[in-house]
């Protein structure tokens, strides 16, 4: 069991590093957007507590907010429990899933791509993983990791960057 999600992973990663190779960008504006990408890294691993377990997630009121895509959709079997405001940053949200991790990367990876997110780099490692994503209206970064404190849960975040930032 463990090659295929192994072989599962290696292949989601070469997909998307073969998204992030297409397109000719300048010196210029990869150097912005390795800067925008640094910045959601940086405000993902300062939000929430990551720690807290589906059945104690107090789930939190939709929409999420101005500068959240109303079309973002989470996996079923999520609980979407903190909204942190960034003022002209963006907007983060933290959800724990009962569902386990590769479900969860093969829900952003596929159905998250369908609906207008396309992934432009990312990363998946056993554990954990992560992608920046671009709509038609804004940029933003989603990572996921199996959870540390509830054995078969998945902790999910997406970074949605305001509109123009």
């Amino acid at each position: 069991m463990r090659r295929p999600a192994v072989a599962l992973a290696g292949a989601l990663l070469l997909l998307t590093s073969a998204l992030a190779g297409c397109g000719g960008e300048s010196e210029a504006e990869s150097s912005s957007e390795k800067a925008r990408e640094q910045a959601a890294e940086q405000e993902l691993e300062a939000a929430a507590d990551r720690s807290v377990c589906r059945a104690d997630a107090d789930p939190v009121d939709e929409p999420y907010g101005e500068g959240f895509p109303e079309s973002w959709e989470f996996p079923a079997d999520t609980t979407v429990y903190d909204v942190e405001h960034r003022g002209e940053t963006g907007v983060i949200v933290t959800a724990v899933s009962s569902a386990p991790f590769l479900t969860i990367l093969d829900f952003l990876n596929h159905e998250a791509v369908d609906n207008g997110f396309a992934i432009t780099e990312g990363e998946t490692e056993e554990h954990d993983a992560e992608a920046n994503w671009r709509s038609d209206e804004q940029t933003g970064r989603w990572a996921i990791r199996e959870s540390a404190d509830c054995p078969g849960e998945t902790v999910i975040q997406v970074f949605a960057a305001a509109p123009g930032a």
